[in-house]
């Protein structure tokens, strides 16, 4: 089942606010110590590509493939740069709460003939987020695989 486009149109133009409340929220979040000193045009950058993602996700433009490539490379970046498994899970947790409010405060669920509409937003979202950061951890945990290969590969000159 599609999600209504009402939906679709709300997190795609929305994108840029919802990205400024993220920032503004993980670097300030308790669980994710690192953000809160990470470059903020770097965190917003990030945050509108993961909305961009999840408005093409639920326009069904991106597929599960696209997920895996993209937020394996994600989280094998963010190990790189610093970041804690258990941070980049919070972020993304942030990014769902922010949206959340945003569905919320919009109205869009205010009638219960909107029930089933907003069970299935809340599961094509689910559904994003959770493939996001079990292919961030993938990525992270491949980061830390390599990193250890590397450091036991004898040297041969």
């Amino acid at each position: 089942m599609a999600v209504p486009k009402e939906f679709v149109h709300l997190v795609e133009k929305n994108a840029d606010p919802l990205s400024k409340r993220w920032v503004e929220v993980v670097r300030s979040h308790e669980g994710t110590p690192t953000y809160h000193k990470y470059n903020e045009s770097a965190l917003y950058a990030a945050a509108l590509d993961v909305y961009c993602h999840l408005g093409k996700w639920l326009n069904e433009d991106m597929s599960k493939d696209e997920i895996k490539r993209i937020y394996t490379k994600y989280g094998a970046q963010k190990r790189a740069d610093g970041f804690a498994l258990y941070e980049i899970i919070q972020a993304f947790i942030i990014y769902r709460r922010v949206l959340w409010f945003k569905v919320e405060s919009e109205g869009l669920l205010d009638s219960g003939g909107d029930l089933r509409q907003a069970l299935d937003l809340s599961n094509y979202i689910i559904v994003f987020f959770d493939r996001a950061m079990f292919y961030a951890s993938l990525g992270y945990d491949n980061g830390l695989v390599a990193r250890k290969n590397r450091a036991s590969s004898p040297i041969v000159s």
